[in-house]
């Protein structure tokens, strides 16, 4: 804040004002053609002395998000609802209304009106009340752009609006300058595109928005002449959220005034006088808890979006920065979200659970070989309102339920882990005909004092012994997921290996004790191929998506492009890619992820799966794996065609003790396998390509044809962790 000034200082700033008002006077009274020679010679030179926000205005703008058709409008971000828009697309009339309402002389000045400003400059600097008039359209820009820069101090900005002779003195040069170097109509474009209209609206085009849901070219007579009537008191004439009163005088005002200037008949005006003021008031969105079209569902992805815009180089050097950028910078972002697989996700999920359940049904699908998100639901509102009494998170949240972060490390994944131990055995050499004959119980070299253990190793068992003990291959080891399989597998390539491998397709451990294991115990972590560790439908969906990519792994993206407010392209939403995986290795893992789901592996090796309703529902060629993780505390499928990889885990987001059955299985199933469908829709069916002879292996005996009919689900991983590690896992959620 300005240091008050003393009795003296104010005294000789009146007797300075005194001085400056004659002068002024005096040279008002010079003619015209005189007059203007002496400004011009004065300002010549003095455009190039501007600040830049002059000479090349970047005022703060809107920026707008949309759905990847580049139409639907997921929602806005700003600090100042504000979107420039060229003359041409103003109404004329609201052209003349403004020139009426605040500066008759406009067309003929030189950039200012120096009678009014010498009558004003006594007035201010004696009542050093508010602001009276004299100042011209160009002035106003002016301080209406120095008051704004967002490259000035806030110092300098509260500086620009400051009752000082010194301040006027330098908003007069800087407006002939202006005029000197910019045509009438772009000084008046800018001001259009500034000047403050009341209920957060700045320029025309959010004002026309804001106040009767139109664009500024369809304005009529009466709206303009409202418009143009805001802008001397803002907030006290909107009819918004002032008084409405006064806003209809104020309209009147303008109408008189523009039947002065010539612009339209005593008749004209007399109508629009008439007319009743009728307000069509839209809010524009403002940031994820406030997306379009009442889609609350979308703030999930939108908070990704702005999460991911946070550490992006191309908006600032800073996370503030960039959020500056978002929410003032005026860009058009293109972002990746498929609204029709976004919906039927969405129904997906809520029809599982419903939004005021306390467990949830999270679900991601991503696009192999891009990484682009298409969609994330949860059975949640994106709301900051309150929830009932004993209600954490639901039926509102903001928590990133779907991609984790913040206090949210995921869910454990169950089966789907064995993903990564056949893929590290497949690449360390092992074909899918790596056979074992699977027991219900296996001994294994980590020492444990569990009840069940095997003279005091820690015994994993198969959950459905008679159907999945016996001799298996890869094939159906994954279709059956056999535990016992799985777990010797591990051990024979290694868990740190296998560990690796997840993290190598995107698998990140947000759980501190995850994150511990990982790095100090990963050779001895025997239950990781069970999915023990925390992880996100986001993070499974694209690891899942590496595979059907043929090993090419994509950093998930919410983006497809960003364009800025010239109309340029940000160097930003190019897939970032990299090759993790031989091609060959990701399509054997396929191969043999085509079990579970009910089809054929391309050498004839299915005979049995956990989720055989997938390929009847998706009725092209699919590949995915269930999981259930301890005492059916989560139930996840994945599932994946050359086009989409899908999510979803049914879990407890606030108590991981909270078991949610294994009869939830089949649902979450149904509920991804309808949402690949919904992705693939209309596009052209792809088939996997089959792995090569050497890395599918020659099996020891062939496998039978048909497929027996599979046990009623039930927990996969039951009586498979030691009791200390059990008692670890219930203690961290």
């Amino acid at each position: 804040m300005p240091s008050p000034r003393s009795p003296l200082s104010r005294l000789l700033t009146v007797l300075l004002a005194g001085v400056l008002a004659g002068l002024v006077l005096a040279l008002a009274a010079l003619p015209t053609g005189l007059l203007g020679g002496l400004v011009a010679k004065a300002s010549l030179g003095a455009y190039e002395e501007l600040p830049d926000a002059l000479r090349t205005p970047v005022q703060p703008q809107r920026s707008y998000l949309y759905a990847n058709d580049g139409k639907t409008l997921i929602t806005t971000f700003y600090d100042v609802n504000r979107t420039d828009v060229p003359l041409a697309e103003i109404a004329p009339v609201m052209r003349q209304a403004i020139i009426a309402a605040e500066d008759r002389r406009f067309y003929s000045h030189g950039g200012a009106d120096l009678r009014g400003i010498a009558r004003a400059l006594v007035a201010n600097v004696k009542g050093g009340g508010t602001e009276q008039g004299g100042s011209t359209l160009t002035m106003q820009y002016v301080r209406n752009v120095l008051k704004t820069d967002p490259t000035r101090t806030a110092e300098e900005r509260q500086a620009a609006t400051e009752q000082t002779v010194g301040r006027k003195l330098q908003e007069i040069r800087y407006a002939n300058a202006l005029e000197q170097s910019l045509s009438k109509d772009e000084i008046l474009n800018r001001y259009l595109n500034i000047a403050y209209f009341g209920s957060g609206a700045y320029g025309v085009a959010a004002a026309a928005q804001r106040y009767f849901g139109k664009a500024p070219a369809d304005l009529t007579l009466g709206e303009a002449a409202l418009l143009a009537g805001l802008v001397q008191s803002p907030d006290a004439y909107s009819p918004i959220d002032g008084d409405k009163n006064q806003a209809t005088a104020r309209r009147a005002y303008v109408l008189d005034s523009m039947v002065e200037t010539g612009a339209i008949t005593a008749q004209q005006a007399a109508a629009a006088k008439a007319a009743p003021l009728t307000l069509r008031p839209t809010a524009q969105p403002n940031g994820c808890t406030a997306t379009a079209q009442g889609r609350d569902d979308w703030g999930f992805f939108c908070d990704y979006l702005r999460q991911w815009w946070l550490t992006q180089p191309a908006f600032g050097s800073t996370p503030e920065e960039r959020e500056q950028a978002l929410r003032r910078g005026g860009y058009r972002v293109t972002t990746t979200l498929d609204a029709k697989v976004q919906q039927t996700a969405q129904q997906q999920a809520t029809k599982v659970y419903g939004y005021d359940d306390k467990r949830a049904l999270p679900i991601a699908a991503v696009e192999p070989g891009t990484g682009r998100v298409l969609a994330m639901a949860v059975n949640r509102h994106y709301s900051l309102a309150d929830n009932p009494a004993g209600q954490a998170n639901h039926p509102n949240t903001v928590n990133p339920l779907i991609s984790g972060g913040a206090s949210v490390d995921g869910y454990q994944a169950g089966s789907t882990f064995k993903l990564f131990t056949m893929l590290a055995a497949l690449e360390a050499g092992k074909p899918l005909a790596t056979g074992f004959d699977a027991p219900s119980k296996l001994p294994t070299r980590y020492a444990s004092d569990d009840e069940g253990n095997c003279d005091g190793t820690w015994c994993p068992a198969n959950a459905n012994p008679e159907w999945m003990d016996g001799y298996r291959m890869m094939w159906d080891g994954f279709g059956r997921s056999v535990n016992t399989y799985f777990v010797w597998l591990a051990e024979q390539v290694g868990e740190d290996k296998v560990v690796e491998m997840a993290q190598r397709l995107g698998i990140t451990f947000r759980a501190d004790s995850d994150a511990a294991f990982a790095r100090n115990d990963a050779a001895d972590w025997g239950a990781f191929t069970l999915g023990v560790a925390a992880t996100t439908p986001l993070d499974l969906a694209n690891a899942y998506a590496t595979v059907a990519a043929e090993g090419t792994y994509c950093s998930p993206l919410p983006v497809v492009s960003v364009t800025a407010p010239d109309g340029g392209k940000v160097d930003v939403g190019q897939p970032n890619c990299k090759k993790v995986l031989e091609p060959d290795v990701a399509r054997a893992a396929t191969d043999a992820a085509r079990c579970p789901v009910g089809q054929q592996s391309a050498y004839g090796q299915c005979n049995g799966g956990t989720a055989t309703g997938v390929d009847r529902i998706v009725d092209r060629p699919v590949a995915g794996k269930t999981g259930s993780s301890e005492r059916n505390a989560t139930e996840t499928f994945v599932g994946f065609t050359p086009q989409v990889a899908v999510a979803g885990i049914a879990a407890n987001p606030d108590d991981s003790t909270d078991l949610v059955g294994s009869a939830v299985q089949a649902k979450v199933i149904d509920a991804v396998a309808r949402t690949i469908k919904a992705a693939v829709a209309g596009k052209p069916v792809r088939d996997f390509t089959a792995p090569s002879r050497e890395l599918a292996g020659e099996p020891r005996r062939p496998q039978p044809r048909e497929e027996p009919q599979r046990p009623t689900p039930r927990d996969e991983n039951r009586d498979n962790l030691p009791s200390d590690l059990l008692r670890w896992l219930q203690g961290r959620g």
